[in-house]
């Protein structure tokens, strides 16, 4: 077999990258196609309903469900304030009055004879969508969204935490071994994604949270650390909605693992430039990677390879995403064609690789590795 598909992980310095910006019920399109936007640019808006708070009126004012319009003072589609009177019974020679009062500020949704009931809603909640990166309108979606396209860099990680965030680049690490640790994150790291070689220990990404840091980018994390930082065992579920103050995109895996040497040096050529980082990941079943992406206005359309990836062949890039050598990063030598017998005395389709780092040999299933697209 010449060659095989398999699952890949995007590592590229200059690429055409896309991505769909849309609302999450119709609105409001506010660009049009071909028109260039910026990562904060508000390219879509509409409002959400706001919450219901149902009160009962006729236990309130003691009366029969069908008798509630005689009391209620406001009527239904008032706006209404927190602690206003909405029913009132005449009372006793006008003393003994029971009140009801709005719990919410908002509308006078509905008023039902049949259970006695009325609806408030708090206002509508804001939603905007912004552009993400630099780049140009490449689709939109009437009253959805619209899909937005850069040139630069793009490389995908293993894992990461927090939704999408942009800042300027700035390098911390030296070199793709160096462990970032609180002591080498300052003042000067505020408002910045910044990036780090092996691992970030917990106080370090503690610290990045103190300072005001906007995202690390690091080769590393310990497991255990994890738990502790979010509070829980995250699982199989989707990250990327964790309300830390920080995103963090892993590239290699859990543990002390060196940034691959290609994903550092593309991120130190692009020291001091605006960068999109996305934490949001998901193994399983539409699988959704943690990523970077720095355009780069010096990048045009005839720079960039439109060459489609056919496959695992040797020669191929890969990276190991199960252990043993998890995060190591090998050259694809040869594809058996006949399936083989491993440790686990399954029968599966093997690929035989050779570490960059050690020369090492192994055959391993195919399903333990990813192919690096360049």
């Amino acid at each position: 077999m010449a060659s095989a598909y398999t699952p890949g992980l995007k590592i590229v310095g200059k690429t055409r990258f896309e991505k769909d910006r849309k609302l999450p019920m119709k609105g409001t399109v506010h660009v049009k196609k071909g028109e260039r936007v910026t990562a904060e640019t508000v390219v879509a808006s509409t409002y959400l309903p706001g919450n219901v708070s149902p009160m009962n009126v006729a236990n309130l004012l003691g009366c029969e469900p069908k008798e509630i319009t005689d009391f209620m003072i406001r009527k239904q589609g008032d706006q209404v304030q927190k602690g206003e009177v909405l029913a009132e019974t005449p009372g006793l020679w006008g003393f003994f009055k029971t009140k009801v009062q709005s719990v919410i500020a908002g509308t006078l949704e509905n008023v039902s004879t049949v259970t006695g009931q009325i609806i408030l809603r708090e206002p509508p909640i804001p939603v905007e969508v912004h552009g993400y990166v630099d780049g140009e309108v490449a689709e939109v979606y009437p009253e959805e969204g619209i899909r937005v396209a850069t040139l630069g860099t793009f490389i995908q990680g293993i894992f990461g935490i927090g939704g999408e965030t942009v800042a300027p680049l700035k390098m911390v690490a030296k070199n793709p071994s160096d462990v970032l640790d609180a002591a080498n994150i300052t003042a000067d790291h505020k408002g910045k994604i910044i990036v780090g070689g092996s691992l970030v220990t917990a106080p370090a990404l503690a610290r990045a949270i103190e300072m005001g840091v906007k995202g690390v980018i690091v080769g590393g994390y310990d497991a255990f650390d994890l738990k502790e930082f979010l509070g829980y065992d995250l699982g199989v579920a989707i990250t990327g909605t964790e309300d830390k103050g920080i995103t963090l995109v892993v590239t290699e895996g859990f543990g002390k693992i060196n940034m691959a040497r290609k994903t550092f040096d593309l991120l130190v050529a692009s020291e001091g430039k605006k960068t999109s980082i996305n934490g949001a990941t998901q193994i399983r079943a539409g699988v959704i990677r943690p990523e970077v992406v720095i355009p780069l206005a010096e990048v045009k359309e005839q720079d960039v390879s439109h060459e489609v990836n056919m496959g695992m062949k040797p020669g191929s890039l890969i990276r190991i995403i199960r252990q043993p050598k998890f995060g190591s990063v090998a050259k694809v030598v040869s594809l058996p064609e006949k399936p083989a017998h491993i440790p686990t005395e399954a029968k599966v389709r093997t690929v035989e690789i050779e570490l960059l780092d050690t020369k090492e040999r192994m055959v391993l299933p195919r399903a333990n590795v990813e192919i690096i697209e360049e």
